[in-house]
């Protein structure tokens, strides 16, 4: 215990002493970060970027013609920032179309439910299906029922996901979200419906991606909205066969292939152009609401802070790309095009940093870079302190969601860290929409943003040693 006590107190005064003798930026370069700060900081420009989307746009599933006009958008918008070069790499995939729910408890006390079907769900046919509904408090208790235990009925999981301000109940809930249908089918089922992976209690269901398994029949699967999940519960407590009916239209047409693209920007680095800093957000959004949290909110921040770095009179040394991946929603298939068609300089990729998570203000940062460059990262935290942002010494971050696919390659990662505590109340549903963002926490997140690009274009560390 005395050892690692020591040992902490020495890489603290390491970190500290790294701090206030860094050289890592001259002095101009410290006044020109500090003038970044306070122009994101005191700029509407992220809040008129997601303004624009969400109104100009909507909601954007990939292949559909929202995502047309959002992939249309984001490369007017690009150059319309002053962005040296702006493209777009094509991503396929194949047509879903989400089509409407009816569902209903039929006995022992008959009330309509609200449901939304699952991401990429079967459909019932036209006349739906009628069966008994078995209940299961957890993904973990379904996997434990007995092989046909579920012939003919209708599984059903009500875990409720928790509260937290950085997220962790997602982790825990969504898992029925994504293998509860497939799970129920080899056990019998001809349907599957589970309590939304939401922490709200609105009648308002959360949609999200879910898995089927090859060789195994493929089922209808809905979310049903916390208040109506707690309704079916009750009717459980009376010791009573409860039957429910479901009817869902939608169509997973395989055979139809669909394009999205990932839209990429990038302000030209002065001295090592090759070299890319990348930030990330995904483009696409679900088909309800109108995706102004999950991502409007990553496009205009990283949009936004790039933006305030080309408006300087000298580009900063290395490049600063911003990739607006597609298809997040669906599987990543925006971050894995984006590995296949830059493989060749995933190497010269320096840094990557997404945001696709929380609504409030960043309250701490981690990186996940070389031993070498944890000294830089300690200078990078000490500009971030004034911004409310704690150092997170670890030193063992993921990039989040695409960023984590192009991690995975090698590429060193930053993460910051947003207050997630009302994130899931909205998260998939109709009620991701613009008012729910605050222009106040969106500058000081676009002002975190501005001043990491600016930091890792700048100073040129190596952060893969």
């Amino acid at each position: 215990m005395l050892k690692a006590m020591l040992q902490t107190v020495v890489l603290t005064a390491i970190l500290s002493s790294s701090v206030a003798h860094a050289a890592y930026l001259n002095d101009a370069q410290k006044k020109q970060i500090d003038a970044l700060e306070t122009t994101a900081l005191n700029s509407d420009l992220a809040y008129q970027i997601e303004e624009s989307l969400t109104t100009e746009v909507g909601a954007r599933m990939i292949g559909t013609e929202g995502d047309k006009r959002a992939i249309a958008w984001a490369v007017e918008k690009m150059q319309s920032l002053g962005f040296d070069k702006v493209w777009t790499d094509e991503v396929g995939h194949y047509q879903w179309i989400r089509g409407d729910v009816e569902a209903k408890v039929l006995a022992p006390f008959p009330q309509p439910i609200k449901a939304l079907a699952l991401g990429e769900s079967v459909g019932t046919g036209e006349t739906g299906i009628q069966a008994e509904v078995l209940h299961f408090n957890t993904l973990a208790d379904l996997q434990a029922a007995e092989a046909g235990s579920l012939t003919n009925k209708i599984a059903f999981v009500s875990y409720r996901m928790q509260r937290s301000k950085t997220g962790k109940g997602y982790g825990k809930a969504v898992g029925a979200r994504v293998k509860g249908a497939a799970v129920a089918a080899e056990k019998g089922a001809v349907g599957f419906i589970m309590r939304s992976v939401g922490t709200d209690n609105n009648r308002t269901p959360h949609t999200g991606i879910t898995r089927y398994k090859n060789g195994v029949k493929r089922i209808p699967a809905v979310a049903l909205a916390n208040p109506d999940a707690d309704l079916l519960e009750n009717q459980f407590k009376r010791n009573k066969k409860v039957e429910f009916f479901l009817k869902v239209t939608a169509m997973r047409n395989e055979v139809v292939a669909v394009r999205g693209a990932n839209v990429i920007g990038e302000i030209t680095g002065s001295e090592f152009p090759e070299q890319i800093v990348a930030l990330g957000a995904h483009l696409d959004s679900w088909d309800v609401g109108t995706g102004a949290i999950d991502d409007g909110l990553g496009v205009s921040m990283v949009m936004a802070a790039t933006a305030h770095i080309a408006k300087l009179p000298v580009r900063p040394k290395r490049t600063i790309r911003v990739i607006l991946f597609a298809g997040e929603e669906v599987g990543l298939l925006g971050a894995k095009q984006y590995i296949i068609d830059h493989k060749a300089t995933l190497n010269n990729h320096m840094i990557a940093a997404e945001w696709d998570f929380g609504l409030g203000k960043i309250y701490s940062m981690q990186s996940g870079v070389g031993e070498a460059a944890v000294p830089a990262i300690a200078e990078l935290a000490s500009y971030m302190e004034s911004l409310g942002v704690a150092y997170n010494q670890a030193n063992k971050a993921r990039g989040q969601s695409d960023m984590g696919a192009v991690t995975d390659k090698g590429v060193p990662a930053m993460n910051f860290a947003p207050d997630g505590t009302n994130y899931f109340d909205i998260h998939h549903t109709e009620n991701d929409t613009l008012d729910k963002v605050d222009a106040k926490d969106l500058q000081q997140n676009t002002a975190v943003y501005t001043v990491f690009a600016y930091f890792a274009a700048q100073s040129a560390v190596d952060f893969r040693k």
